[in-house]
């Protein structure tokens, strides 16, 4: 790539690459890419859902971020992009966990959780860990919300909080059905307003005149979302959704979701 950083070159240059790549697509059997330690990782992620060739040919299939056990506490000091890869990553390799306590790398564990409640934390040395929980996880999969998210799904609390520096995480059920349009307006204004701020959303939603689950995921301003199948006999159909971003506590979250129960 142009001057060899992905951060610093325009989205333009990767979806280069990633047609070229694509005419030996038959030889490959994954593409990997390595961003700089100091990148936000919006504008790859973005890549794969803006361009249409792209999106047709390839697939996103997980953000792995590797956070340095030892200094992780002064990286999230110094630079505000660590806490930024944190939140959206699918995967955290927690490495250099032989060189800590373990009741230093709780700490350390424990400040992830706070910016990201939802990523798989696999702890390591030399970042050697196997490739099936790294690769082939399809972690921007509607499904996959459904399949690996079982905390999403049975928190015990209506109106979980997170908070750490920047970033903050929340959460918000719904025991009440939703009302689909007025959810649809609130969210498109909220993502078309506050969508720089909000890094990853997803939710599994009950809306009243949709039988089944209806199932979103999103980066930023972008989002997928389809009803997903029949609700599972004898489990409350509950609304729950989540944010993680900047600055979210001042969005009216909480507000915005509460208006759009059916009354």
């Amino acid at each position: 790539m142009n001057n060899g950083c992905i951060c610093c070159t325009v989205r333009g240059d990767l979806i280069r690459i990633l047609s070229g790549l694509m005419k030996r697509a038959d030889q490959l059997d994954a593409i990997i890419v390595e961003t700089t330690g100091l990148a936000d990782p919006a504008p790859v992620a973005q890549t794969f859902f803006v361009d249409q060739e792209v999106a047709d040919r390839t697939k996103l299939d997980s953000i792995v971020t590797v956070a340095d056990a030892v200094h992780l506490h002064t990286q999230l000091g110094e630079h505000h992009e660590a806490e930024e890869q944190i939140a959206f990553a699918d995967v955290v390799l927690l490495n250099k966990t032989d060189l800590i306590k373990n009741t230093s790398l709780e700490t350390v564990e424990a400040r992830i959780r706070k910016i990201n409640p939802y990523a798989k934390i696999i702890p390591t040395a030399h970042c050697e860990a196997p490739l099936d929980e790294i690769v082939g996880l399809n972690a921007f999969s509607l499904d996959r919300v459904l399949e690996v998210e079982p905390d999403f799904l049975d928190s015990d609390h209506d109106h979980d909080h997170e908070h750490d520096d920047d970033i903050t995480s929340i959460s918000l059920v719904s025991d009440s059905p939703l009302d689909f349009e007025k959810f649809q307006t609130w969210f498109g204004k909220l993502l078309q307003t506050k969508g720089q701020d909000i890094l990853r959303s997803k939710g599994i939603l009950n809306f009243t005149d949709i039988d089944e689950r209806y199932v979103f995921q999103g980066v930023h301003m972008l989002m997928d979302g389809s009803p997903m199948g029949a609700w599972p006999e004898n489990d409350p159909r509950s609304s729950r959704v989540v944010f993680i971003g900047r600055d979210i506590e001042n969005m009216g979250l909480k507000e915005g979701f509460e208006a759009c129960k059916i009354a």
